[in-house]
């Protein structure tokens, strides 16, 4: 049986293609809010809500605090008194003269070397723990209390073995965030799935092989959990030791400020510092959402 191909269905064919390349370059010549539509309304989904609620709290601040007597300064005052602080963040007129900025990054050198030695060993302790029931039972408790302690009440000891302000400094942020490092990696060691233990014993994985391609993949996501909360304890740390130790970092930066009754350059450190601390811990939570692909902690 031919089937036979008539003249209309030529013209309805040819139609049909016409339709589909106008509809194309309508596409194409389309504005850029109809093809990234889904995009534009999830970025104001996303940075909308925190707006508004952060102008509803200026508000309330500068209608409270807007009296001359009043003993906090409004955030109209604290942009007229330190508003080159929130300006030139970088610049330096003199040793201890220079801009928030390089006093952020100045402490972010200590938290970065303090944390990275706290992540590493915390790894290493949290996997030792979690693979060994008597490691677990001797250590655990230790870790548990040393936990608690409060990250000033480590300094004096740091002051009296280093002797010196910035590997004190840094001992500090590494004392106090290793333990989160630890308990969440242990956790995910010991929560590795029995299954996946079989199947390295049937391929017989030494040891090492079984720490990279069995360990760390299943135990990921509870690390970058302990790291998350190890890089916001390090970035409290360094900004409570730096209060006591001086230099030129954030905290000292406070510190003097308060000395000097500047109440408007301390709130503006407080900003810096806090959305440096939210910066850090979404660099981290992007590094774990990359490493894990998508895995999570059950």
């Amino acid at each position: 049986m031919t089937m036979q191909i008539t003249k209309d269905d030529l013209v309805d064919a040819t139609q049909a293609d016409d339709r589909s390349i106008d509809e194309l370059y309508a596409r194409r010549r389309a504005p850029l809010i109809e093809r990234h539509g889904a995009r534009i309304r999830a970025f104001f989904a996303a940075v909308l809500p925190p707006m508004i609620v952060l102008t509803i709290l200026l508000g309330i601040w500068q209608l409270l605090c807007i009296k001359p007597t009043s003993a906090l300064p409004s955030p109209s005052r604290i942009w007229s008194e330190a508003n080159d602080l929130i300006l030139h963040p970088f610049f330096i007129a003199g040793p201890q003269d220079i801009g928030l900025g390089w006093r952020v990054l100045t402490s972010l050198q200590r938290v970065a070397i303090g944390f990275g030695l706290a992540s590493g060993a915390g790894v290493l302790l949290g996997v030792i723990v979690g693979q060994s029931r008597w490691a677990m039972r001797g250590l655990d408790p230790l870790f548990q209390v040393l936990r608690t302690v409060p990250p000033l009440a480590w300094l004096p000891i740091s002051l009296a073995a280093f002797r010196d302000s910035h590997p004190s400094a840094i001992f500090v942020i590494f004392i106090t965030s290793i333990w989160p490092i630890i308990i969440n990696t242990a956790v995910g060691v010991r929560n590795i799935p029995q299954d996946y233990r079989n199947v390295a014993a049937v391929l017989r994985l030494n040891h090492l092989e079984f720490f990279w391609k069995i360990m760390i993949p299943s135990a990921a996501p509870y690390i970058f959990t302990g790291l998350r909360i190890g890089v916001g304890l390090s970035w409290l740390a360094i900004v409570a030791a730096e209060m006591l130790t001086g230099g030129v970092g954030i905290g000292f930066f406070i510190w003097d400020a308060w000395n000097s009754s500047r109440l408007s350059d301390i709130f503006v450190a407080l900003a810096y510092i806090g959305v440096t601390g939210f910066v850090l811990d979404r660099i981290v939570a992007a590094i774990g959402a990359f490493a894990t692909r998508g895995a999570q902690a059950s």
